[in-house]
C-alpha cells in the first residue's frame, strides 16, 4: 500500500513539475511586438471641420439668444445662449482630445474617447439637475439651447463628412 502510494505522490510530483515548467516556457515570450500601422502624412483632416462647426454654432449661439430675448427677455437670452456655449465647447474638447489620442498613440483612442463622453456627458447632467432645481427664468431657454446645440452640431458635422468623403 505504501509503495502505490509514493508512487502516485511520485507522478504527482512530476506532473507538478511540469506543470511549473509549462507556466515558465509561457512567461519566457520573447517574440517582438507588431509594427504599428504608419501614421497618416497630415492629421489636420481630423479636425479640418471645426471652424465650419465652430462659425456655425456661433451663429446659432446668435440665434437661440436672439430667440431666448424675444420670448424671455435677457435671462432667456443668457441661457440659450449658455446651451449653445456649453455644447459647442463639449464637441469641441472631444473632438480634439480623439484627435490628439490618434496621432499619439491610436491604442488611447477609445478609452480617451470614452473618458471625454463620461465626462461631457456628467458634466451636461450636473449643469440640468442645476438648472432644473431652481427657480431661474432662463431654465428652459438653457435647455432648448442645449438641444439645439446637439442637433445642429451633430448634423453640420454629418453633413461636412458627407461632402468630404463624397468622390468628385
Amino acid at each position: 500500500m505504501t509503495t502505490e502510494i509514493d508512487e502516485f505522490e511520485l507522478e504527482r510530483r512530476r506532473a507538478l513539475e511540469f506543470q511549473r515548467d509549462q507556466v515558465a516556457r509561457e512567461d519566457e515570450d520573447n517574440r517582438p511586438l507588431p509594427d504599428l500601422p504608419p501614421l497618416p502624412a497630415d492629421p489636420r483632416w481630423r479636425v479640418a471641420h471645426l471652424p465650419f462647426l465652430s462659425a456655425v454654432s456661433f451663429a446659432l449661439l446668435l440665434c437661440a439668444a436672439s430667440a431666448g430675448f424675444l420670448t424671455g427677455g435677457a435671462p432667456a437670452a443668457l441661457g440659450g445662449a449658455a446651451g449653445v456655449l456649453i455644447v459647442t465647447v463639449s464637441f469641441t474638447m472631444s473632438t480634439l482630445v480623439i484627435a490628439w489620442a490618434d496621432t499619439v498613440r491610436p491604442a488611447l483612442l477609445m478609452p480617451l474617447a470614452l473618458f471625454t463622453y463620461v465626462l461631457k456627458y456628467g458634466a451636461l447632467g450636473v449643469v440640468l439637475a442645476f438648472g432644473v432645481s431652481t427657480d431661474w427664468p432662463g431654465k428652459d431657454a438653457l435647455g432648448w439651447g442645449i438641444v439645439a446645440g446637439v442637433v445642429v452640431w451633430t448634423a453640420v458635422q454629418a453633413w461636412w463628412f458627407h461632402k468630404v468623403s463624397r468622390p468628385n
